[in-house]
């Protein structure tokens, strides 16, 4: 290891070359590390959503207020499905405001849209946890690996300084290397983060659609309540 560092010019990195070095690599762990948590949660809300959907379709044969209970009871089944917490949202306020008679049908409905919407935005907002921490990494590590590549110019002028102009290169070999490192480095955990943050917000989008998808047939179903 020593020998690697060595031949790269690295054993004599300055202080201020290895805390730019610390710092990129305690952002790639936490890019790493965020990425690795929004997958999980994102692939787990979208299995259970799709277990609640099937649920529900088989469930769809029976009488609408027999229905509307098992629903209501299956979403308590999938507690990180993000098409459970919308319905049930929408479900739970339709029973509690269509309880109360004096409310006219068209005001029930206005209830469950907003329970709805709100259940949406919530939602969403946790699927978005994070995201804002992959884009500052994303943004802000070739700057720091540029800090670093400064650090290291810096260095090497002042190796040559202390030569005398008389050292050649290999007096400013480690400088230079430290440069580059930092450089290499700082593009190197910005990219992944960068990706990781397109892809996440793709998918995102699409469990978005999948939430306002299941609103407008929550609505037409509240809708055909009302009527009847």
């Amino acid at each position: 290891m020593n020998e690697a560092l060595s031949s790269l010019g690295l054993m004599e990195m300055s202080a201020t070359g290895w805390i730019v070095v610390a710092v990129l690599i305690f952002l790639s762990i936490w890019s790493i590390a965020v990425s690795i948590e929004r997958l999980i949660t994102f692939r787990r809300a979208r299995r259970q959503s799709l277990a609640f959907a099937r649920l529900l379709a088989q469930k769809q044969e029976g009488e609408k207020e027999e229905w509307l209970r098992e629903a209501v009871e299956a979403a308590g089944r999938f507690p990180h499905s993000h098409l459970a917490r919308v319905v049930s949202a929408g479900l739970v306020t339709w029973q509690q405001k269509s309880a109360r008679r004096s409310l006219p049908a068209e005001a029930v409905i206005e209830a469950a849209a907003r329970a709805v919407e709100r259940s949406s935005m919530v939602t969403l907002a946790r699927f978005k946890r994070g995201l804002g921490s992959l884009a500052t990494i994303a943004t802000i590590s070739p700057f720091v690996g540029l800090f670093g590549t400064v650090v290291g110019i810096i260095h090497a002028f002042r190796a040559i300084a202390v030569s005398g102009g008389q050292g050649g290169f290999a007096t400013v070999s480690s400088g230079i290397a430290e440069a580059l490192v930092t450089t290499a480095l700082g593009i190197l955990v910005a990219i992944p983060a960068a990706w990781m943050f397109n892809h996440l917000t793709e998918r995102i989008e699409r469990l978005r659609v999948e939430m306002e998808s299941s609103s407008a047939e929550l609505m037409e179903f509240f809708l055909e309540m009302g009527e009847s």
